[in-house]
């Protein structure tokens, strides 16, 4: 059985830091590419970091230079470490799973981030 559980999630000040985690049980870690989305309320979701499977990092035009997504891949664990946050930052937070041959795909319940004074 595949499970996605992010933590970290929580209330901060703007210019405030968190750090957010995803571990990943059921399946081979290093196979898939993996990924953080958020969606605010009335809005899409939308994809914040990703990280394949060879280690390339890409980010949301929004996030870049403020965040930073890494991988663990012998403790099966995806972590996004968020700096000078900002209101518009306030979303749920998702990790996403994709397996890089079968395109299997899998996503966590999600992880409130509000941001506000």
């Amino acid at each position: 059985q595949v499970q996605l559980v992010e933590s970290g999630g929580g209330l901060v000040q703007p210019g405030g830091s968190l750090r957010l985690s995803c571990a990943a049980s059921g399946i081979i870690f290093s196979i898939y590419h993996m990924g953080w989305y958020r969606q605010a309320p009335g809005k899409q979701r939308e994809l914040v970091a990703h990280m394949s499977s060879g280690g390339s990092r890409s980010y949301a035009d929004s996030v870049k230079g403020r965040f930073t997504i890494s991988r663990d891949n012998a403790n099966n664990t995806l972590y996004l470490q968020m700096n000078s946050l900002k209101p518009e930052d306030t979303a749920v937070y998702y990790c996403n799973a994709v397996q890089i041959f079968t395109r299997a795909t899998y996503w966590g319940q999600g992880t409130q981030v509000t941001v506000s004074s």
